[in-house]
């Protein structure tokens, strides 16, 4: 996020991406105009707030204007989650004895190191994607936050954020002294990534049975990476023989905050994703049709093609298509869970996208919550508009293909019924038969 972010900033967590998906999409220059177009990302809307002197940030000699920053911005501090591996630009900071807190709601995430210069902070535009920031922990009379670019986008606007301004959660094999071990390989994860690839390199608490991650590792120069024993670095419920933990706003790094948060940030990415690849389309097709004479709104086979083709990875993912099953409970320890499905609009029989399941999957109704999100809302019309279709097929039945094969009947109509109660905004197509007011 400035000179030296050849890193991640939110680390990042692997899944292997289609070549298609995987492609660097041109963003910096029309339609898309990412470093000159204005933005409306959380993280603006506050510095237009301070400008003009509707609020203030309090400033705390221990962690800056950490507190007053997430206060702001409604973040809870029971989203912390820890990473320790070396993959800040604040790396010499960071440590298994100092790691870095990651705190985030729904579409902003704030990076805190102990000692650090400068908090690290990522919002995400409903059009441009991610945005990103640092915040001077000196004290200041007007706070001023400064939005980075190239430095950040060379991660953070590659192949590893789906080609895309977004976020990245990395899972790494690393040392004792936080570096990490590059040449034992890397796991960009999300909810389709097995337990057992997950967390290298962060710190986990909460219960999880007997399933396995790399949370809570290190790895020494005799270390076989084949062979770690990850018994005692499972089910952790108390941190404090790893580091200090009072110098933080948790002791904890909750197991449920990390899956929630992976699941997110590729669900993100591929909403941006989906944007950018029908502006594009349709800027092109815009060209053409001046050039061929033909109506402004027309589309040809192909541009309706590359709509399709820029829909279809995010529907699958807000399906959870090829998520990874869980084989026991996960329990968290933090509150955040609580506090997570606490924020979710409920229908008629108090059912919510937020519910978590746990027992074999992440939520219980499975559609990813960030269909509210103002990113969704804010697609361009015939993008969310084949998104909505191939919803609408696939929860009644008509697309009952393989990649949907674990959604069952009731799965579908419980989704089904919960945005018919929730969801402003739906095609009219989608309102039930038998209850025109729902």
């Amino acid at each position: 996020m400035t000179r030296r972010c050849r890193h991640s900033f939110v680390a990042v967590l692997t899944i292997l991406l289609a070549a298609p998906l995987s492609a660097q999409v041109e963003f910096e220059g029309p339609p898309i105009d990412y470093l000159s177009a204005p933005t409306e990302d959380p993280v603006a809307r506050l510095q237009q707030k301070i400008d003009a002197s509707q609020i203030e940030l309090r400033h705390d000699r221990r962690r800056g204007y950490l507190e007053s920053v997430l206060c702001h911005l409604r973040v809870p501090a029971s989203s912390q989650v820890l990473v320790f591996s070396k993959t800040s630009f604040q790396l010499k900071r960071i440590s298994p004895r100092s790691p870095r807190a990651v705190y985030f709601g729904d579409d902003v995430y704030i990076g805190w190191v102990l000692g650090g210069d400068v908090l690290e902070l990522s919002a995400v535009d409903p059009k441009q994607g991610a945005v990103f920031y640092t915040l001077d922990q000196s004290r200041s009379p007007r706070p001023k936050f400064i939005r980075q670019t190239h430095n950040c986008l060379s991660c953070h606007g590659s192949t590893l954020s789906s080609g895309v301004p977004g976020h990245i959660v990395r899972s790494v094999y690393t040392a004792p002294d936080g570096n990490p071990i590059l040449r034992e390989g890397t796991f960009r994860t999300d909810h389709t990534s097995p337990i057992e690839e997950r967390w290298g390199g962060w710190y986990v608490t909460g219960r999880h049975g007997g399933q396995r991650h790399l949370g809570n590792l290190v790895v020494r120069a005799a270390d076989d990476v084949r062979e770690l024993d990850t018994d005692e670095s499972a089910n952790v419920e108390d941190l404090s023989p790893w580091f200090e933990t009072g110098s933080y706003l948790s002791g904890h790094s909750d197991i449920v905050a990390l899956m929630v948060l992976e699941h997110q940030a590729k669900a993100q990415n591929l909403i941006t994703r989906a944007g950018f690849l029908t502006r594009i389309a349709l800027h092109d097709a815009k060209i053409m049709n001046e050039m061929l004479k033909r109506p402004a709104e027309f589309q040809s086979e192909s541009t309706k093609s590359r709509i399709r083709s820029a829909a279809e990875p995010l529907v699958e993912y807000l399906l959870f298509s090829e998520e990874a099953e869980l084989s026991g409970r996960i329990e968290g320890g933090s509150g955040f869970a609580r506090d997570f499905v606490a924020r979710g609009s409920r229908d008629r029989r108090r059912r919510s996208l937020r519910d978590l399941d746990f027992e074999s999957r992440l939520f219980k109704y499975p559609l990813s919550y960030l269909i509210y999100s103002r990113s969704f809302d804010r697609l361009p019309g015939p993008v969310k508009d084949r998104v909505y279709r191939r919803l609408w097929e696939v929860l009644t039945g008509k697309d009952e293909s393989e990649k949907f094969r674990r959604l069952s009947k009731k799965d579908r109509r419980n989704v089904l019924e919960i945005l018919w109660d929730t969801k402003r905004g739906l095609p009219e197509y989608w309102r039930p038969a038998d209850d025109g007011d729902s």
